[in-house]
């Protein structure tokens, strides 16, 4: 499947600030479930600073702006060739040792609810089978969590959602990232984009689903917010420890002022002319 996605970030600021820098993850890799056919990130006047491959296989690169600024918009546009391998992520060359991924964050957190949750889900799983037993902890999200947008915050832990039972994709993949760690399997989030059809949720702006180091196939992608594990309709960008840590676009301002962010997204299917979706 071909696929042409156009996403716009545009930062708002409600009082001038002096400067801004911000680290970009917003280039995808070629693995075997994508290759790169076009790509281009256009950061208007900003100065372009380092730029490297990091531990996780993420492509990352370092912009700056001096201001006095009031905004400042990102620019993603690209082409991807997309094939099903049925959420296995193979060819993606990294680092990081998957052990590291059982580190919990606070928004990853264990309780005693979220160790329930997970000792439910792999009830009737065979020892060793952690295919089988990622496969239940990610319907368990699922079912536990219901897709409703606006329901949480950004800083929205794991613990909250399950306890509010309802959230948005980042909070199905940290329900689903501290799921997997209670059972002590290594797990991450990740975010990218994805090509909304009429039975998927979560496309309002880029999407987010977890991976999970399985025995015998290495890291696997499950998308609790649409109960699946990505296919052609999913392109990575970057991932984390949790939704902070894997965000494609992080930055810090030099000023007093108050942030706000709006996020265009389009994924459409070559040939395709309609916007799939704004946020």
């Amino acid at each position: 499947m071909k696929l042409r996605i156009r996403h716009v970030s545009t930062f708002a600021f409600d009082a001038p600030v002096k400067r801004l820098v911000q680290s970009h993850r917003l280039s995808p890799t070629d693995t075997a479930s994508q290759r790169i056919m076009a790509w281009n990130v256009d950061t208007g006047p900003a100065s372009i600073g380092a730029a490297f491959r990091d531990g996780a296989g993420d492509w990352t690169q370092t912009v700056s702006l001096r201001g006095p600024l009031e905004t400042f918009t990102v620019t993603v546009e690209g082409e991807v060739e997309t094939q099903d391998q049925s959420g296995v992520l193979r060819g993606h060359r990294e680092h990081v040792p998957p052990s590291a991924y059982l580190t919990s964050t606070r928004r990853t957190a264990l309780t005693a609810e979220l160790r329930g949750l997970a000792a439910e889900a792999s009830e009737g799983t065979a020892p060793g089978r952690s295919l089988d037993r990622a496969h239940a902890l990610c319907r368990a999200v699922h079912d536990a969590v219901a897709y409703v947008p606006g329901s949480t915050e950004a800083a929205t832990t794991a613990s909250e959602a399950l306890e509010g039972g309802r959230g948005v994709c980042q909070d199905h993949a940290q329900v689903l990232i501290a799921l997997a760690h209670a059972c002590e399997i290594p797990a991450r989030y990740v975010a990218g984009y994805l090509m909304s059809t009429e039975d998927s949720v979560g496309a309002e702006a880029s999407h987010a689903w977890a991976e999970l180091h399985v025995d015998g196939l290495g890291w696997v992608g499950f998308d609790a917010a649409n109960a699946c594990c990505p296919d052609a309709r999913y392109v990575r960008l970057c991932s984390g420890y949790d939704a902070a840590d894997g965000a494609p676009i992080r930055g810090v301002i030099d000023g007093a002022a108050e942030e706000s962010l709006d996020v265009s997204v389009a994924v459409l299917r070559d040939g395709q002319s309609q916007s799939q979706s704004q946020g």
